[in-house]
């Protein structure tokens, strides 16, 4: 397992620089992906001598394994925010990563202190509904991930009941591979495995109905899974923002038919459009985005956190 508070643990890619990266106070860059920043305390800091590191949420965006040129506004604050109010919300289903929200004030309000903790090299997602690589992955196999699946289902279609569909992690730049959960019990040992499915399920299924309260639809996400020094499994990384899970407004929602979503995929949409200009197998890297496309983006970030937790994000 990797030794880490995040996923986020691999270089920088050429779309992202150093520069990007702040200089804090009392705190060594350790490392960073596609939109995490990872530190350790120095000695001499507050924080020196705790086993604890301090991951900052940037404004960077991805799309199709490219970190973009262009981020997105106040992006990073959202993704913090939302994780810290979802842990809370989950605390009584497994515990959790975050020390603290008070960090300097360089990264105030993007930026939380977490436990460091040995990482499962496993994306642990749930699905509810059929959409995306999964919907692929039936239309091939009527199974996802060796979850048998019922036919007749289509896009968006809501599953019998929700479902384990595990990932093995890659680096950065390169594709997670979807596997069977009898592979990551080759990974990680039965016990460990059969832990990870039940946790991840059973927060998929709380996150879930609390969504749905809010008129929102969950239809599939990723956690990401760790162990303390005792060796109780925990929770970590971010939780059930817009960049790990697809949210979709309920009143929307019709099988058959791909549902309006809560993320980047306006991004995604202009990425693949004729208005860019670039494609996608080629190897030019992706241009940078007008800016009603990132005020677009914007937008549905916020909206999330507002719908998701019935108030707005203060941004001051």
């Amino acid at each position: 397992m990797t030794q880490s508070a995040s996923s986020a643990s691999v270089s920088l890619g050429a779309s992202a620089s150093a520069s990007q990266t702040p200089t804090i106070p009392g705190w060594e860059h350790r490392s960073s992906g596609k939109v995490r920043d990872v530190y350790a305390p120095v000695a001499e800091g507050p924080w020196g001598g705790q086993d604890v590191l301090l991951v900052v949420a940037s404004d960077r965006i991805s799309a199709y394994d490219h970190i973009l040129a262009t981020p997105i506004p106040d992006k990073g604050r959202v993704l913090t925010a939302l994780s810290a109010w979802w842990f809370e919300q989950l605390a009584d289903v497994v515990t959790n990563h975050l020390v603290s929200l008070d960090v300097p004030a360089e990264v105030a309000g993007r930026a939380m202190i977490c436990r460091r903790l040995e990482m499962f090299p496993v994306e642990c997602v749930a699905r509810g509904y059929l959409t995306g690589s999964g919907l692929t992955e039936y239309r091939a196999s009527r199974s996802v991930c060796g979850v048998p699946l019922p036919d007749g289902l289509t896009e968006a279609s809501r599953l019998p009941e929700p479902i384990f569909t595990p990932a093995a992690k890659a680096g950065l730049g390169e594709h997670d591979e979807n596997v069977t959960f009898e592979h990551v019990t080759r990974m990680v040992g039965e016990r460990a495995a059969t832990a990870l499915r039940e946790t991840t399920l059973a927060l998929y299924t709380r996150a879930a109905e609390i969504a749905r309260e809010r008129g929102i639809i969950l239809a599939d996400t990723k956690f990401e899974l760790g162990t303390g020094p005792d060796g109780d499994l925990v929770l970590g990384d971010e939780v059930l923002t817009p960049d790990s899970s697809r949210f979709w407004p309920a009143d929307a929602w019709m099988p058959g038919r791909v549902t309006p979503s809560f993320d980047k995929q306006y991004v995604r949409d202009w990425l693949t459009s004729p208005a860019s200009g670039w494609d996608r197998d080629g190897d030019q890297a992706p241009p940078v985005l007008p800016d009603d496309v990132v005020e677009r983006t914007r937008a549905r970030y916020l909206e999330a956190y507002e719908r998701l937790t019935g108030r707005p994000l203060e941004l001051s």
